[in-house]
C-alpha cells in the first residue's frame, strides 16, 4: 500500500506542475493579440495566492521541502501570468485585477502570515494554515467557473481555458485517490470537491465545445453602432 501511495503521490506532483503550466497557450494568445480579450484574471490571481500560502505551509511543516519548492516555482510562473495580464488588459480590467492583487496577494497573505507566526505555535499553526490552504484549493478549483455565465449565454467555451480546467480535473482526481490511500481527510475533502468542480467544467465543454466561438464584445458593439447610425432602419431610395 505504501508503494502504491508513493507512486500516486509522484503522479500527483507531476500533474500539479502541469496545472501551473497549463495556461501557457492562453497567454501566448494574449501576447500574440496584445489583448486579454474576454479572459478573466481571477483564476490566475487566486492561483498565485494558493501557491504562496502552500509554499509557506511547506516551509513551516516538517518534511515539507518538496511542497515548498514546487509551490515556489508556481509563484514565479503565476507572477509572470498576472504581469502579462495586467500589461495587455484594457484599463477597466487592469484596475479590477489590481484590486484583486492588492486584496488577495498582498493583504490576505500578510494577515495569514502575521497571525500564524505571532499568535500560534507548533501543530496548531500547521493545522490552521492547512485549513486555510484547503479552503483556497476549493476556490482555486472552482475559479474557471467565473465565466460560466458567459459560456451559458454565448453557448461557447472560447474564454474558458480548457487545459486549466482539464488539469484541475485530473489534479483533483489523483489527489483524492492519494488521500484515500493515506487516509488524509484534510487532503481528501478539498481535492474531492475540486474533482467534482472539474467534472462540472468538463461537462460544460462536452455540451458547448462544438459551438461557434463568440465574437469579441467590442466588435459586436461596433457592428451594432454602424448598423444603427450608418444604415438607418427607415431609409428609402429617392
Amino acid at each position: 500500500m505504501e508503494g502504491l501511495s508513493f507512486f500516486v503521490g509522484v503522479i500527483g506532483n507531476i500533474i500539479s506542475v502541469t496545472v501551473v503550466l497549463s495556461p501557457i497557450k492562453t497567454f501566448l494568445r494574449i501576447v500574440k493579440h496584445r489583448s486579454t480579450e474576454d479572459f478573466e484574471s481571477f483564476p490566475y490571481v487566486i492561483a498565485l495566492l494558493g501557491t504562496s500560502l502552500w509554499c509557506y505551509y511547506g516551509v513551516i511543516k516538517p518534511g515539507g521541502f518538496i511542497l515548498a519548492t514546487t509551490n515556489g516555482l508556481g509563484i514565479i510562473i503565476e507572477l509572470v501570468y498576472v504581469t502579462l495580464f495586467i500589461i495587455y488588459a484594457p484599463l477597466r480590467v487592469r484596475a479590477k485585477t489590481a484590486i484583486y492583487l492588492g486584496i488577495l496577494n498582498v493583504a490576505v497573505p500578510a494577515i495569514v502570515i502575521l497571525i500564524t507566526l505571532f499568535t500560534m505555535h507548533g501543530d496548531l499553526r500547521i493545522d490552521v494554515l492547512g485549513f486555510v490552504c484547503a479552503g483556497l484549493s476549493i476556490v482555486m478549483y472552482g475559479s474557471p467557473l467565473v465565466v460560466v455565465k458567459r459560456v451559458l449565454t454565448t453557448k461557447s467555451v472560447e474564454y474558458m481555458p480548457f487545459l486549466l480546467s482539464f488539469f484541475f480535473f485530473l489534479n483533483g482526481g489523483i489527489w483524492t485517490v492519494y488521500a484515500i490511500l493515506v487516509k488524509d481527510f484534510f487532503l481528501g475533502v478539498p481535492n474531492g470537491i475540486g474533482f467534482l468542480l472539474g467534472t462540472a467544467q468538463m461537462v460544460l465543454y462536452a455540451m458547448y465545445w462544438k459551438s461557434k466561438p463568440s465574437q469579441n464584445i467590442s466588435e459586436e458593439l461596433e457592428d451594432g453602432w454602424q448598423h444603427k447610425h450608418l444604415i438607418p432602419e427607415n431609409s428609402s431610395e429617392d
